[in-house]
């Protein structure tokens, strides 16, 4: 990603580099964005190993691209003025790099947060394991029945299972805690499906789909698809 950008950058002399020739502007943002990327990679890995912000990415994201920029707006000012042959680091012009190095921070972060981003999964228990909490939640005429997917609808929560489906009052994200034990993942902002369940997958129109044991067809999202895919889940 970072060397793609650094080619679109350069290609649309963007941040008013386009009056220099196009080699010595490639160069540069090469060099900015290769490095950039491995200061961002680090700053984002230290705050991902702290779990400081749990299943709230977009707040983690937050606080990287920030990080990213404070020192990144430095090391902008201080390369852009020895590499365009400024002389030494004018301090007056520091601050016009903010906005710039902000904005190629937030927009490499989004893009590498996009890419990566991983569903909520839930995970199979160890042998002689009591039951998910889940299963207290099922209506009398699913008790016992084999969960195999759950559809948010509105406030409600479709509940798919081997005894057939009904309606119950509950946030997905909650239903997914509540569902440690069983092997599955969000496929979808509005589905979790148990990975047993799946009989099949199949694409159309770009879109991958799951379909369950009782014939119900899952959607699979462009942002899950790639790491469903690594998992084997299709």
């Amino acid at each position: 990603m970072a060397l793609a950008a650094a080619v679109f950058l350069a290609t649309s002399g963007a941040f008013d580099s386009g009056g220099a020739p196009y080699l010595p502007r490639l160069a540069y943002w090469l060099i900015l964005m290769i490095g950039g990327s491995l200061l961002g990679g680090t700053i984002a890995g230290t705050v991902q190993a702290r779990e400081w912000f749990g299943p709230r990415l977009w707040l983690e994201a937050v606080v990287v691209a920030v990080l990213i920029t404070v020192p990144m707006t430095g090391i902008v000012w201080i390369y852009s003025e020895l590499f365009w042959g400024a002389g030494p680091p004018r301090p007056a012009v520091l601050p016009l790099f903010v906005l710039p190095v902000a904005v190629v921070s937030a927009a490499m972060t989004a893009m590498t947060y996009l890419v990566s981003r991983r569903p909520d999964e839930t995970h199979a228990a160890p042998a002689g394991a009591p039951p998910p909490r889940f299963h207290e939640r099922l209506p009398l005429k699913l008790k016992g029945a084999e969960i195999y997917a759950v559809e948010a609808e509105d406030h409600y929560l479709r509940l798919h299972t081997s005894r057939g489906s009904d309606l119950i009052l509950m946030r997905l994200s909650d239903a997914v805690v509540e569902l440690e034990g069983v092997e599955g993942a969000r496929t979808h902002r509005s589905w979790w499906v148990a990975k047993d369940a799946v009989t099949s997958a199949s694409r159309g129109e770009g879109r991958a789909t799951l379909t369950l044991k009782d014939g119900t067809e899952a959607p699979v999202s462009r942002t899950f698809a790639k790491a469903l895919r690594d998992e084997g889940w299709f």
